[in-house]
């Protein structure tokens, strides 16, 4: 796989710092005091959610709580240069990783578990009049879908779920050849770009073992996948070509598009339409 092009940004912010020094950034919620918060009062909250689980041989475990943090730190930037007022909250390092707890350390986080940090993460913004949140997801096995549903109906509050790989679909295919399911040429090139010491050598190549019986594979027929039975060494795509120019490539344009969804969503009033729920 190609490897480590160019340095990498300051430690989770995907190289884009636009403030000078090494200050805290207001609008991450680790690092404002206060003072910062109250006098530049947020009014759209981005939750990284990501996952502990095996990446291939070579990417780190907390692969996707990287991605996440990396994705919303940087948007998050862009839209506060466009005059947005966005607070990126402590990332969800957990997700729903049911096949793979036959994987070392590996730690799964239950749909029931996941409803009760989302619903209690919302009704404490929600009591703050923060009434709009981006669920930034880093993880596949996360499916927000019902969740959302169920915390908008008990909160009132308005939730958009992101998952980082289904953004700008054209970007992605213009810079891919082949950008995997798992720790392939997209999250390979993403650690490069952002933290190339933590990516080692003696990769798998990713290949599936295993595949389902075409009468269970049908259009409109699902099921999860035993993981490493089908996928060997936890990797679903080769991560051959990988670079962390690729990854900056699509961190940028990845970034720009949920900045859009910030600035656009942020400037509309509360209660202005049926996207915008009105303040409590």
């Amino acid at each position: 796989m190609g490897h480590r092009a160019g340095p990498p940004g300051p430690a989770g912010d995907g190289g884009h710092r636009p403030v000078a020094g090494n200050g805290p950034r207001p609008w991450i919620l680790h690092e404002a005091n206060y003072r910062q918060l109250r006098d530049r009062l947020p009014n759209v909250a981005l939750l990284p959610w990501g996952a502990t689980e095996a990446h291939n041989f070579h990417l780190p475990h907390g692969t996707d709580v990287i991605e996440a943090v990396a994705l919303a730190e940087q948007a998050a930037a862009v839209a506060v240069e466009r005059g947005a007022r966005p607070i990126v909250l402590p990332a969800i390092p957990y997700g729903n990783d049911a096949q793979q707890l036959d994987q070392v350390a590996t730690i799964h986080l239950s749909t029931r578990a996941a409803l009760a940090l989302l619903g209690d993460v919302a009704a404490s913004l929600v009591r703050q009049g923060i009434n709009r949140l981006v669920v930034v997801n880093g993880h596949g096995g996360n499916d927000f879908k019902p969740l959302v549903r169920d915390v908008m109906l008990a909160t009132g509050i308005g939730i958009v779920v992101v998952d980082f790989w289904r953004l700008v679909p054209g970007v992605l295919a213009t810079i891919f050849p082949d950008p995997g399911d798992h720790a392939g040429q997209l999250e390979t090139s993403l650690l490069l770009h952002l933290r190339p010491e933590w990516v080692g050598d003696g990769a798998g190549t990713g290949a599936r073992a295993a595949v389902l019986p075409p009468a269970l594979a049908q259009p409109g027929a699902w099921t999860p996948r035993p993981w490493s039975q089908v996928h060997p060494d936890t990797g679903s795509g080769d991560p051959a070509g990988a670079t962390a120019a690729r990854g900056a490539a699509f961190l940028a344009a990845a970034a720009t598009a949920v900045a859009d969804l910030i600035v656009a969503w942020g400037a509309m009033p509360s209660g202005s339409g049926p996207f915008v729920p009105r303040e409590a």
